[in-house]
């Protein structure tokens, strides 16, 4: 599954991008316009991540987001939407390099749940360029973690990260 997606008429490079590169991996990249370390800011601090990771085109809302970036340390986000029960994504991270990359687990699906490595490589024009790895222990996981349509988001939710990093480079 080599999929892509973004606004009409976006440079090829900004267009966000998830391909399936194995039975038990997807790969989402993009890039945007800004510093990794202002795009890093904007993953590990929660007041940021807030402000872009629900699509606003969702009727959900970020009702927890609790962010404690540290090896050993944990996050929550709790969704919020009309008609349906409170949901919770919870995991820990095993991994944080300031500016550079970002390991955690998936603990809400149990064992079923995937690792996701995020990384934040940036280039001498100051643009960032991330690729979010999701490792699934079998092809039934990722199956299900693809039915679910978490990843349709990306391309939008990207584009809200995109924005955010444009105010606060201003």
């Amino acid at each position: 599954m080599a999929t892509s997606d973004d606004s009409a008429g976006a440079a090829p490079e900004s267009r966000t991008t998830v391909e399936r590169v194995s039975d038990c991996e997807l790969v989402v990249t993009r890039t945007v316009e800004g510093p990794a370390r202002l795009v890093f800011r904007a993953w590990t601090q929660a007041d940021l991540f807030r402000r872009w990771w629900v699509p606003a085109s969702f009727p959900a809302t970020l009702l927890e987001c609790t962010l404690d970036v540290r090896v050993g340390g944990g996050y929550r986000l709790t969704f919020g939407m009309p008609d349906v029960p409170p949901m919770s994504f919870f995991g820990t991270y095993l991994e944080v390099v300031p500016e550079t990359r970002l390991v955690w687990t998936n603990e809400e699906a149990g064992e079923a749940g995937q690792v996701t490595t995020v990384t934040f490589l940036e280039d001498a024009g100051g643009r960032t360029r991330i690729v979010l790895r999701e490792r699934y222990p079998t092809r039934e996981a990722l199956e299900e973690g693809v039915s679910s349509g978490s990843t349709d988001a990306l391309p939008e939710t990207f584009d809200q990260l995109e924005a955010l990093i444009g105010e606060l480079r201003a």
